[in-house]
């Protein structure tokens, strides 16, 4: 069994019954189920959902972006093993722990595989709802150049790289390119102001205003009970992004829910606390290898320039990273899952098989 055979890099070619186009992100591709097979699996499998909710099949794969690129390994490997594995496991614990704690539901129904996720339709909030909790990565590097206000948030005089900041900010930006909000620049991923969000809650597609009271804490509480866990694991949680969205309950209200994934090592930093305690900073997520990327190529502002994206792209695309970086990147990703999880990783010997299988024999949603 070779390691490209234990690797999901394409998970938009699988044979999902769906009448709508796959929709394929930079880690995880959706397939839409008919109305039919909706309704059918709403009843067979008891989901807690109005009969008539669209429902979707989420594969995720072990492709790694970074710096909104793909990156690829030696010999034709096209993913980390194990990552997409970690991260479901991961914010799978966390979805359930949030629950545990009463916070909110997500938008996951049901798990048949460690790839796959069985999803109702959410209407997304368009804020990347980020939140932090050291001052780090490009939040120093702004006030490193003197930057004091980030999203109408003044920080004080006197931080240093990698501290603690006095208290958890909440640092929204946009999600997607939201169109004629005044304040708002027409691009993806800006900063916002609280006071952007309250003037235009509905561009944003909260329900009420009332809402962004009920986001904002379920961040905070979010980050909270994920900063907690860690901690009793000797990590730091120390930033993180969530997104939210609403969905309809069993009898047709409207709820805020966590959607996408949470506390993951690709949507999270988390840093090793006995490291950090000894002065050295020892990332066990995805800014390792963005870290790693830097320092691998010459001229980094490529990968930090956003006007140099033509050549960013270029470089992902012709250069074929050494085996063992992206096994120590599965090895970093596969550890702090188990570490959160206390259960193991075991990598499939061809998990696209295994997910047409399960999918067919237990789901009957495969189109023969």
């Amino acid at each position: 069994m070779s390691l490209n055979d234990q690797v999901l890099a394409v998970n938009n070619d699988l044979p999902i019954k769906t009448d709508l186009p796959v929709h394929s992100g930079k880690v995880r591709s959706v397939y839409w189920l008919t109305a039919e097979d909706s309704a059918r699996l709403i009843e067979e499998k008891g989901y807690q959902v109005p009969k008539d909710t669209p429902l979707a099949i989420m594969v995720i794969s072990d492709r790694i972006s970074a710096f909104d690129c793909i990156w690829h390994g030696e010999g034709g490997l096209k993913g980390v093993p194990g990552k997409g594995a970690a991260l479901n496991a991961i914010a799978n614990h966390w979805f359930k722990l949030f629950k545990d704690n009463q916070l909110a539901d997500s938008h996951i129904l049901d798990i048949p595989h460690p790839f796959v996720w069985i999803v109702q339709k959410a209407k997304p909030v368009m804020i990347e709802a980020i939140c932090r909790s050291y001052i780090t990565g490009s939040m120093w590097r702004a006030y490193e150049k003197g930057e004091r206000d980030f999203c109408g948030i003044e920080l004080p005089e006197g931080l240093s790289r990698d501290s603690k900041l006095p208290e958890l900010l909440l640092t929204p930006s946009t999600k997607g390119i939201l169109k004629g909000i005044d304040g708002v620049p027409e691009a993806d991923d800006v900063n916002i102001t609280r006071k952007n969000i309250e003037d235009n809650f509905e561009a944003f597609n909260f329900k009420s205003e009332q809402d962004i009271d009920l986001y904002e804490k379920l961040l905070k509480d979010g980050f909270a009970v994920i900063s907690d866990a860690l901690a009793a694991l000797d990590q730091i949680f120390v930033d993180t992004k969530f997104e939210f969205g609403y969905v309809k309950d069993v009898d047709g209200n409207d709820k805020l829910i966590y959607m996408d994934e949470v506390g993951t090592p690709d949507s999270s930093r988390i840093w090793d606390g006995e490291s950090y305690r000894g002065g050295k900073v020892v990332e066990n997520s995805k800014e390792g290898f963005r870290q790693l990327l830097l320092n691998h190529f010459p001229d980094p502002d490529i990968l930090l320039n956003k006007e140099r994206m033509d050549e960013r792209e270029a470089l992902a695309r012709d250069n074929a990273l050494p085996v063992d970086v992206l096994m120590a990147v599965s090895k970093t990703y596969t550890d702090i899952a188990e570490k959160i999880t206390g259960e193991t990783i075991t990598l499939s010997e061809n998990p696209k098989a295994e997910i047409i299988e399960i999918l067919r024999e237990q789901y009957d949603l495969i189109a023969d």
